[in-house]
C-alpha cells in the first residue's frame, strides 16, 4: 500500500505508523466524566467501508496525517494533514496549530463559563 504524504508526495506505507480512527484527536476535555474517558479510550469502530483514519509520518517529515481510504477495496480516497481540519475547542476554534478565540454569539453566556 501507498499513501501520498501531503508534504512529501508518494510514499510506501512502511514510512508511517498506523494510529485508529481519526475521532481518537478529539480527546475529551480533562474534567471530563469518566465514561467520555472509558470510551474514547476503548471503544473504537470496525467499519466496512469508508474511514477517516490517523496515520503518523514517522520515517519522514513527521507529520500527522488524515487517510480517508475505504477498507472493503483498500483504496486511498484522500489525505490531508491532520492540522488543516478545523474544530471546536470550548471558546476557541482550532485551525493549522492556532487557537483563536471566536466570537461571542448574541445572548450567549460571557465570561468563562464553557459551553
Amino acid at each position: 500500500m501507498r499513501l501520498t504524504c501531503p508534504l512529501c508526495g508518494d510514499r510506501d506505507r512502511r514510512e508511517f505508523h498506523y494510529y485508529g480512527a481519526e475521532v481518537y484527536a478529539d480527546r475529551p476535555d480533562a474534567g471530563a466524566a469518566l465514561d467520555a474517558w472509558d470510551d474514547y479510550l476503548h471503544l473504537r469502530d470496525n467499519p466496512a467501508g469508508e474511514t477517516r483514519d490517523l496515520w503518523y509520518h514517522e520515517i519522514g517529515c513527521s507529520a500527522w496525517i488524515v487517510v480517508t481510504r475505504d477498507t472493503v477495496s483498500h483504496r486511498i480516497l484522500q489525505t490531508a494533514l491532520l492540522t488543516a481540519r478545523q474544530r471546536q475547542v470550548g471558546k476557541f476554534v482550532y485551525q493549522e496549530g492556532d487557537l483563536r478565540e471566536v466570537p461571542a454569539k448574541p445572548g450567549a453566556a460571557t465570561g468563562g463559563e464553557r459551553p
